[in-house]
């Protein structure tokens, strides 16, 4: 399908919803309670689920009294335990994926669990409500006339059980829908190679080519390979590798320290959104 064609369908499908995005903005806790009411009896047969009774939550009220406030350490043996392949203990599909996450409260790195569920109806619903979001704030963008530049960090397996750990942003390159994946570079081969300085040269090699429009990862490490870019293309800003960038989508960590950084190197009418994804959820 040529871009072009790509944009107007792809953009005319994202901004039908914007309706249940009014929806939500008006009715913010009969939607919460809604989604609160699918998760509990989405869980319920789970180990989780029967020790706690989740069928007969009828109400916030019951939730807060009835459900504990956990560490990651009181429930690291039973997400241990899915990891080697028992699953039913928090949610009712299976878990095969596992977000490492680097530990704040002690050295040890967590592992999340991370289920289809959560891909498709949190973070990939989410990712599109954004662009859905960016869309109807700019009506005129040509974003899907081109690329996204995504960059993400790498997966592993997990033993011998057909469970895999990785940055939450591999797991979400490795499940991206194919609508998705058409609209990015580099290739998702290239996006989950786990030696940085070989990925860092694949990128740029993959990526100068192609006619990019947004860019979105971490601000760090997004820094270090636009500069390493500009350095081999002998540029100083984007704009004269990638003319229709318009959109620099980033999170992660604070962009305050990097802002100055990206203003010298981003197009002069460039735009840049901060997103909150986290391993947990994608919340804003």
């Amino acid at each position: 399908m040529a871009l072009p064609l790509f944009n107007s369908i792809a953009s005319w499908w994202l901004k039908k919803r914007i309706h249940q995005i009014e929806l939500f903005l008006k009715y913010p806790g009969d939607v919460q309670y809604e989604v609160l009411q699918k998760l509990l009896d989405q869980a319920q047969n789970t180990e989780w689920g029967r020790t706690f009774d989740f069928g007969s939550i009828c109400n916030y009220e019951d939730f807060r009294t009835r459900i504990p406030v956990v560490h990651y350490e009181d429930i690291a043996d039973a997400i241990d335990r899915t990891r080697k392949g028992e699953q039913q203990l928090f949610w009712s599909s299976d878990i095969k994926w596992f977000a490492k996450s680097s530990g704040t409260t002690n050295a040890k790195s967590k592992f999340i669990p991370v289920s289809q569920e959560a891909l498709i109806d949190c973070h990939f619903k989410s990712g599109k409500d954004l662009l859905c979001l960016y869309l109807n704030n700019n009506p005129e963008s040509k974003l899907f006339t081109g690329k996204s530049l995504r960059l993400g960090g790498s997966k592993e397996l997990y033993k011998d059980n057909g469970s895999y750990f990785g940055d939450l942003s591999a797991i979400l390159i490795d499940n991206m829908p194919k609508w998705a994946e058409y609209s990015s570079t580099p290739s998702n081969k290239v996006s989950l190679m786990s030696n940085w300085e070989d990925k860092l040269r694949a990128i740029i090699a993959e990526s100068i080519p192609e006619n990019v429009t947004s860019l979105a990862g971490v601000p760090s490490w997004m820094l270090v390979l636009l500069n390493q870019l500009l350095k081999e293309q002998s540029a100083e800003n984007l704009a004269a590798i990638w003319p229709h960038l318009e959109v620099y989508f980033h999170g992660g960590v604070a962009f305050t320290p990097y802002r100055e950084q990206f203003k010298k190197i981003l197009p002069a009418d460039s735009k840049c959104y901060e997103i909150y994804n986290a391993s947990e959820g994608f919340f804003a």
